[in-house]
């Protein structure tokens, strides 16, 4: 796919791993609409990535009435879809069991896979619904790509990862029979398995801890930038044979225990 004028969303675009997609989809011509729940970080993002470039919808991935307005923002912005990056999630640590001996409480669990892979599917599948009415980009009926981010976790999950664990699992699960059914419509699905990145989120455990967690790494001995993120969902935009596929972004980590 050439990027040059097609459509992206981004959501949880507002900031860091979205943020350097969005701008790195935007340097290769594409025109970027933003999902975000944070309406002061998604007016700030457009702001850098530049208004002609790009625009904001304030969505709740886990509400279809919500996802749906954000998508027909993003046609009446930009006519048109041709790509989606999945990049909401949330992860707060939780044990199944905690220190004073308690369960952890099923809403926990429940709102963390609701976000992550409810979430995920919820964009992907009203998106791609506007993909496949649209006419074909190139000489192979492709009308677009679907990149669902999921992480690490979902094969080395630590304790205090159930639930976040078992979301990203479910995203890396959906991405072979989604991109068998998409393929009648020239959509195809892929998934990064990203490890740890410099985000602004792992920047504020200060600088000793960023340290550590570089030197857990394999090679290089540091966290991810997240414009080598953005390289990777521009590249999986481009080729045109990368279908089906779940790609580890990790410096070949493997997660510890704890």
């Amino acid at each position: 796919m050439d990027l040059q004028n097609k459509v992206a969303i981004v959501t949880g675009g507002a900031s860091g791993l979205g943020l350097a997609a969005s701008a790195a989809l935007i340097e290769k011509g594409a025109k970027v609409c933003i999902f975000d729940f944070n309406q002061q970080a998604g007016a700030e993002a457009v702001a850098t990535l530049g208004a002609d470039n790009a625009t904001f919808a304030a969505v709740n991935v886990t509400d279809e009435a919500s996802v749906q307005a954000g998508i027909d923002h993003c046609i009446k912005t930009f006519n048109e879809l041709h790509v989606v990056l999945n990049c909401a999630g949330i992860g707060p640590p939780e044990k199944v069991i905690n220190r004073e001996g308690e369960p952890l409480p099923l809403e926990n669990f429940k709102r963390i896979v609701d976000v992550n892979m409810f979430g995920t599917f919820n964009v992907l599948s009203k998106a791609a619904a506007v993909m496949a009415k649209q006419n074909p980009i190139n000489d192979d009926n492709g009308r677009g790509v679907v990149i669902n981010v999921a992480s690490v976790a979902a094969f080395d999950g630590q304790i205090g990862q159930p639930a976040y664990a078992a979301s990203k699992a479910g995203i890396v699960g959906m991405a072979l029979p989604i991109a068998r059914e998409f393929a009648r419509y020239g959509i195809r699905v892929n998934t990064i398995a990203p490890g740890l990145f410099k985000t602004p989120l792992a920047e504020s455990l200060g600088e000793k801890v960023v340290e550590a967690l570089g030197n857990s790494v394999e090679y290089p001995k540091r966290l991810g930038d997240p414009k080598e993120f953005g390289k990777l969902v521009v590249q999986m935009a481009e080729n045109d044979y990368l279908n089906g596929e779940v790609i580890r972004l990790d410096g070949a980590i493997r997660m510890q225990a704890r």
